[in-house]
Order: structure tokens, then C-alpha cells, then sequence
């Protein structure tokens, strides 16, 4: 019988070609914290899908085209727009209200934001609204979602080569070892790193908030309903180790010890690493 055996030269190979696509990315500093992070996507290329996929969603949607409501979003867009200050003037800035009962915003690369009518119970106020909002903005600032897709990509790169140095093995064996080497993978790098980004952008958002003169304990607020309401959609939240996001618990905490850093922040746009 022919002895079955693991073959590294492939792994070494993908991941030498995982650390070039890493490290002959682009490297780009946030400009209100002041970390660095290395992206997968020019900043024409992010703002060109944004764009698509902020078409796709409209187009599908029931926008809310005038009221109260359409004017409350629009004004808080415009407010925190010129909160982000130089970083954020090359943005096309634009604010659509879509009636849904999803508790949900978001802000696409390049500018673009959903609003969906679902959320506004939850942030109650015009300064409610301005964390959800600073915090969705703050992402399209930190070029995050071209940081993750950076990470993604490596990923993908490093287990196709060990998916070929496992060739030679039994499938059970080969099956196991990929099973362990995607789970290490997804729980200890790809997860933990998003937790990191939405960390990231609460700290912008308080920030825009504060420079925006809105009240940023309306965030630690909101983040309070939401953990009441069960994440709005009146279920439990996954184990934090197993989501995107922080806890709700995490969050409220995290947010009342930065606000002091952030008020300091605020005065000063890219100034030193913020630390948290």
C-alpha cells in the first residue's frame, strides 16, 4: 500500500503568495485614530462598486422620497458629512430612507447611505441616529469593507495551498485537517478582525458625533435598546467569539470608556493613534 503522506511545498508557495498579495497592497493610515492597514481595492475601484451596489438596493426598494423622516436623515447625513472633514470631502455623500421593518443602516464605499425605516423606533432621536449613522460612515472612511476583502482574499490563497499539500492524505484525514485549518481561519482571524472594525468605526462615530454637535451618550443609549430589544430583531445575539460584531455588552462598555478619548479626538483630526 502506498504510504500516504502531506506534501509542504504547496502550502509554502501559497504562502509566499499570500504574503506578497498582503504586503504589495496598498497601505493606508485612518485619519482619525491614525492605525495603518493594508487594502485590496484603489480607492476609484471601492467607490465604483458602492456605487453599483447602492443601484441594486434602490432599485428594489421602497425609498421614502419626502416627510419628515426623508428630511430628519438628510440633515444628520449632511451634519456628520462635514464632521469627517478632509477625510471625507472627496466622498459623493448621498442619503437614501428606505420603508422597511429591517432595524438596519449601512454606509456603501465612496459615500452612499441606506437608511431603512425599521431602525428609527430604536434610535428615537435625531442624536440616536447620528450613532448609527457616524458609525456606518465611519466604515466607508476606514475603507473597511477593502480591508476584510484584503484578508479574505489571503485567506483563500493560504487554503488552496493547503488543500494541495493535502492532495496525498485520506479523505476523512484531508476533510479534518482543512475543517480545523478554515476554522482557525474564520474564529481567529477573519471574525476577529471584522469585531476590530466595528470597534473601529464606534470610536470614529463618537467622534463625528461630538464634532457634529450631537450628544455621544446617544450612542451608548442606542446600543442599550438594542441589547433590550435583543439586536432589534427580537433575537438572542451569537457568541461574540462566533460574530462579526461585539456584544451588545462589549460595546456599551467600550463606548463609555472612550467618549473621554473621544472628545479629546474630536478636537484634533489626525492627530496620534487613538488608543483605546
Amino acid at each position: 500500500m502506498r504510504r500516504r503522506k502531506l506534501t509542504l511545498f504547496p502550502i509554502a508557495i501559497a504562502l509566499a503568495i499570500g504574503l506578497y498579495q498582503y504586503f504589495g497592497a496598498e497601505k493606508v493610515t485612518n485619519p482619525e485614530t491614525g492605525r495603518s492597514a493594508r487594502v485590496a481595492l484603489s480607492s476609484e475601484q471601492e467607490e465604483a462598486l458602492g456605487l453599483q451596489s447602492y443601484r441594486e438596493v434602490i432599485s428594489r426598494s421602497e425609498t421614502v422620497r419626502s416627510g419628515p423622516e426623508q428630511q430628519l436623515v438628510e440633515r444628520v447625513a449632511q451634519r456628520l458629512a462635514a464632521a469627517t472633514g478632509a477625510a471625507g470631502s472627496g466622498f459623493n455623500w448621498q442619503v437614501t430612507l428606505v420603508r422597511s421593518p429591517q432595524a438596519n443602516a449601512f454606509c456603501l464605499p465612496g459615500g452612499k447611505i441606506v437608511v431603512y425605516t425599521g431602525i428609527l423606533p430604536l434610535t428615537q432621536s435625531e442624536d440616536g441616529l447620528a450613532a448609527v449613522m457616524g458609525h456606518e460612515m465611519a466604515h466607508a472612511i476606514a475603507r473597511h469593507g477593502s480591508q476584510r476583502l484584503l484578508r479574505t482574499s489571503v485567506a483563500q490563497t493560504v487554503m488552496m495551498g493547503a488543500q494541495f499539500s493535502l492532495s496525498d492524505l485520506e479523505p476523512q484525514q484531508r476533510y479534518a485537517v482543512m475543517a480545523a485549518l478554515g476554522a482557525g481561519a474564520q474564529y481567529g482571524v477573519l471574525l476577529p478582525f471584522s469585531r476590530d472594525h466595528e470597534t473601529e468605526a464606534d470610536e470614529m462615530g463618537l467622534i463625528y458625533m461630538i464634532r457634529a454637535g450631537y450628544n455621544p451618550e446617544e450612542a451608548i443609549a442606542f446600543w442599550e435598546r438594542m441589547q433590550t430589544a435583543g439586536g432589534g430583531g427580537g433575537g438572542r445575539q451569537p457568541a461574540e467569539f462566533a460574530s462579526t460584531h461585539p456584544s451588545h455588552e462589549t460595546r456599551i462598555q467600550h463606548l463609555r470608556a472612550f467618549l473621554p478619548k473621544a472628545k479629546a479626538a474630536a478636537q484634533n483630526p489626525g492627530g496620534p493613534e487613538v488608543e483605546r
